[in-house]
């Protein structure tokens, strides 16, 4: 699965249930805490102080995550 900054919320913690545990982890919290996040990765990563280099990061990981799961 290929992941981009522009994936949803949603469709990351779908395809990907790691992701949840890695975010919350980074200071983004989604669907763990009772409080479901809507958006892309992008917009949450931004609305929590990332910036371009932290969300490349974030996804680069995300994506080796998303690749160990196959």
């Amino acid at each position: 699965m290929t992941i981009t900054s522009d994936i949803s919320i949603e469709e990351l913690v779908e395809k990907v249930p790691e992701a949840v545990s890695y975010l919350s982890k980074n200071g983004i919290m989604c669907i763990q805490c009772g409080e479901p996040i809507w958006g892309t990765l992008e917009e949450v990563a931004k609305d929590k102080g990332f910036n371009a280099d932290d969300i490349t990061q974030i996804v680069k990981d995300l994506s080796e995550l998303s690749r160990d799961k196959t």
